[in-house]
């Protein structure tokens, strides 16, 4: 799953989230630290009203949440949702061997590989978990599109 660290710098990088069924997050703040949860129609939904979206938990809960806004909680994307976002960009995604005696045959992560537009070769985002490695190529994906420089 997707760190927090890196979910909330993509937030601030701007990625926007419209939620939909099966989208997981977690609510911002100590009171529900550690706590993720996951869009569905029986148990939470997300309401559009003119003010934003809210996610509305149906009872069955244990504790007294109703709702929460959306902006007050944090996407965690899922493997898929990454690779969408980079679009034509993502090119291959592959496990990471070990170097050093006796570790060549275990996996201690993955390699997301992106090309930018216009671009002769590929960028590398290694990290340990799917997820963060494609949220570390996004977030880099992001950045070259803000700037002017190249």
């Amino acid at each position: 799953m997707l760190s927090l660290d890196l979910a909330r710098r993509l937030r601030t990088a701007g990625l926007r989230w419209r939620p939909r069924q099966g989208d997981r997050f977690v609510i911002d703040g100590d009171a529900f630290d550690g706590e993720v949860f996951t869009l569905s129609d029986m148990t939470i939904e997300a309401h559009e009203y003119s003010t934003g979206t809210v996610l509305g938990f149906n009872g069955t809960t244990e504790w007294a949440l109703d709702s929460v806004a959306a902006a007050d909680s944090l996407w965690l994307p899922r493997e898929d949702q990454l690779r969408d976002l980079l679009g034509r960009s993502f090119r291959s995604m592959s496990r990471v061997p070990a170097v050093g005696e006796g570790l060549e045959d275990e996996t201690v992560g993955y390699d997301v590989r992106t090309r930018r537009p216009g671009a002769e070769d590929d960028e590398s985002h290694v990290s340990g978990d799917p997820e963060d490695a494609y949220a570390l190529a996004l977030l880099s994906f992001i950045d070259a599109s803000l700037r002017l420089d190249d």
